[in-house]
């Protein structure tokens, strides 16, 4: 089913608005953020999520002690589908996670995961946040390794992001 382009037009800015909300939701589990990730969660939502279910603060309590244990983490968001009924839209968004992870023998693993979260937004006060996400995993790999940071990327050292607040992006950039 597609939607008429005069429909998107008319809808663009509250798809960009759910989009960048999607991407700050993102950036605040992967930096370890949790103002972040509030900004991306009404207060009263409720997340299901890959065994937990809960509100926002519950789910920033169970989440960060879970991603604070790996070393990096990064989530990549796509093909987002929106359906906007006035103040309320349907949206299904790809995910791809990627984490290094200690393994509790030693050493480091990576583990990839897919999926999708499957959101209901609310627009409050002209500002689309989560009301109701379900993650559904589609796929995952976890590899028995992880890249030895002490050789470099292609032989060049490099140092990994970080975390908030002294990943580079919070003294670069002004966004919040």
């Amino acid at each position: 089913m597609s939607t008429k382009v005069s429909k998107i037009m008319e809808e663009l800015a509250d798809r960009e608005a759910i989009r960048e909300c999607l991407y700050r939701y993102s950036r605040g589990v992967d930096r370890l953020d949790a103002d972040m990730v509030r900004s991306a969660y009404w207060p009263d939502c409720v997340d299901d999520h890959m065994g937990f279910t809960g509100n926002t603060e519950e789910f920033i309590a169970w989440a960060f002690p879970i991603m604070g244990s790996m070393d990096q983490t990064m989530h990549l968001i796509g093909n987002v589908l929106t359906a906007i009924n006035g103040d309320t839209a349907e949206v299904e968004s790809y995910f791809y996670g990627i984490h290094r992870i200690n393994v509790p023998e030693g050493g480091k693993s990576d583990v990839i995961g897919a999926g999708r979260y499957l959101d209901t937004f609310e627009k409050r006060d002209d500002e689309w946040r989560i009301a109701k996400r379900l993650v559904v995993t589609d796929w995952f790999r976890q590899y028995p390794d992880s890249a030895d940071w002490s050789q470099g990327m292609l032989g060049i050292m490099v140092d990994p992001g970080g975390r908030f607040p002294d990943d580079e992006s919070y003294r670069r950039t002004k966004i919040t």
